[in-house]
């Protein structure tokens, strides 16, 4: 088993998946939605679901350290239709780097810092696999809980959802 191959795989299933819970987002939807206090707005969400699964596979392969200081800006979307497009701009990107990532660099030490502070170090086939793939998937689910409590229909992830089966 090409286990790589099999994790590219897995990340083309996946970015399919949250592009359908990315347009559930009703077009009238409050971006600014809070379902707790605690909880980010629905813009926020949204939008890191979306760069997890973009942006982050092309900090995770062309860099070796991103400083959360000076090398991420957070990203709220404010519509559906801009929350799209960017997603699917930033797609083409990270395929891009995927396309070009040289197979022996997997291996490779990538750290997530924020000044002199590690939060997260490991090979990059690791930090892809759990902080692209695995984190993405978490807010992906946190974006369904927000939007079924805002009366959306959730589409399918591994299988139909409640409201695609018949009679729903």
């Amino acid at each position: 088993m090409d286990a790589i191959r099999e994790l590219l795989a897995e990340y083309d299933r996946e970015i399919a998946i949250t592009r359908r819970m990315l347009a559930a987002i009703p077009a009238d939807a409050d971006f600014n939605f809070r379902s707790h206090p605690k909880s980010m707005t629905l813009g926020r969400l949204a939008g890191h679901t979306a760069e997890i699964f973009t942006e982050w596979p092309v900090a995770t392969l062309s860099l070796d350290v991103l400083d959360m200081h000076s090398g991420f800006t957070p990203y709220s979307a404010t519509s559906t239709a801009e929350l799209l497009q960017k997603f699917d701009t930033e797609l083409a990107k990270s395929k891009a780097v995927l396309a070009s990532f040289d197979p022996a660099r997997w291996m490779d030490t990538w750290k997530l810092t924020m000044g002199d502070q590690v939060f997260v170090q490991g090979p990059k086939w690791e930090i892809f696999r759990t902080w692209v793939l695995s984190h993405g998937i978490h807010h992906r689910a946190q974006l369904g809980v927000d939007l079924r409590l805002m009366g959306a229909k959730i589409p399918g992830t591994y299988g139909p959802s409640a409201d695609e089966m018949p009679g729903a």
